[in-house]
């Protein structure tokens, strides 16, 4: 049968859309064989051939040759096979062509709703390939909307037709920040997962790894591999602690990151719109990485426990609150950066 127009649509998908022919006239095989079994109970087997040259479509229905005929659907008796053709033999394979009238029928009423819901599939595909080899980098996008009800900030992100809706919900934003409609705001790609509605797209702005990504950014050093980020502590919006190193004893991992005049990471803390940041030296040696990650307090001594990841430090008097920070930051963030249960006492406490 004749197909002009469902080849010459999928030509122009190819073209302007970028979807392969082949992906939708498999979707359109698909449907047109699912349609014939639903009308014809008990027929298995279907084929559809596809001439590309001719642009026609032929279907055939598929039965076994066989004495007596049990299941109409799927056998044809020998009598009938040899009245087609005297070559077919009992056991053997007929393909009994479908009438162009009725797969005319069926063509007509599943060719367009297969190649507007292939076409949204492939859509699909292509936004969640697109943004799947994006995971945990950072990308950019603008404030469509607002949720006025859950506080979600529904976001653009990507050009063309490979953009899509990305929502950044509640927990995600960074407290007291406050985005408005048309801004251009940097996210962090957590994770896209598949949907009935199309690719999940899952950002945040409070995610450590926006804090990493922004770094290898700014600082060469970090892209190139030679100052390694080790590990990342953050409570967003408010402090981020950040250790890190250097294989090359020539080269100064905190200087690298912090820039000349501070330039490097001030870019950051304005982009984390005054987010403080610690950058403090990793270590091997755990009780010189736990003294470094209570920075700014200075630190007498560290003990650690002779099972686990659990240590008392020593700080002087007047620096207990300092290593503790507001709120219990500071030392909260630091037993978060080196994996360790930190016990801070004030040197006082030692002496007695």
């Amino acid at each position: 049968m004749k197909c002009e127009e469902i080849f010459a649509a999928l030509a122009m998908l190819e073209k302007e859309r970028g979807i392969p022919q082949n992906f939708m006239m498999g979707k359109i095989i698909q449907a047109l064989t699912t349609a014939y079994k639903r009308d014809h109970e008990g027929v298995e087997n279907v084929i559809v051939d596809v001439d590309e040259e001719r642009h026609e479509l032929k279907m055939f229905v598929q039965k076994e040759i066989v004495e007596e005929v049990e299941f109409p659907g799927t056998q044809i008796s020998l009598a009938e096979a040899k009245a087609l053709s005297a070559k077919h033999e009992l056991g053997g394979i007929v393909n009994l062509p479908v009438e162009n009238v009725e797969f005319g029928r069926i063509a007509a009423g599943n060719g367009k709703q297969v190649i507007i819901q292939g076409l949204r599939e492939a859509e699909h595909g292509m936004i969640y390939d697109e943004f799947n080899s994006k995971q945990h980098e950072i990308l950019t996008g603008t404030v469509t909307r607002i949720d006025p009800r859950t506080g979600s900030v529904h976001l653009r992100i990507g050009t063309g037709s490979e953009s899509t809706e990305a929502v950044l919900n509640m927990n995600e934003q960074v407290a007291g920040e406050t985005l408005v409609e048309g801004q251009m705001v940097k996210v962090y790609l957590v994770e896209v997962r598949r949907s009935t509605r199309g690719p999940q797209v899952l950002i945040s702005r409070t995610h450590p790894g926006l804090v990493k990504r922004l770094f290898e950014l700014e600082v060469p050093e970090i892209f190139d591999g030679t100052v390694e980020i080790r590990s990342i502590a953050r409570e967003a919006g408010n402090r981020t602690k950040m250790a890190v190193w250097s294989a090359d004893e020539n080269v100064d991992p905190i200087g690298a990151c912090v820039g000349p005049r501070g330039v490097r990471v001030n870019a950051i803390v304005d982009e984390l719109r005054g987010e403080k940041i610690d950058i403090i030296k990793y270590s091997e040696d755990p009780a010189q990485f736990i003294a470094a990650a209570l920075a700014p307090a200075d630190v007498i001594d560290v003990r650690l426990a002779d099972e686990g990841k659990i240590c008392r430090v020593i700080v002087p008097d007047d620096q207990l609150s300092l290593a503790i920070g507001k709120e219990g930051q500071n030392a909260r963030l630091a037993a978060r950066l080196t994996g360790y249960k930190i016990d801070i006492k004030p040197a006082s406490y030692h002496e007695g």
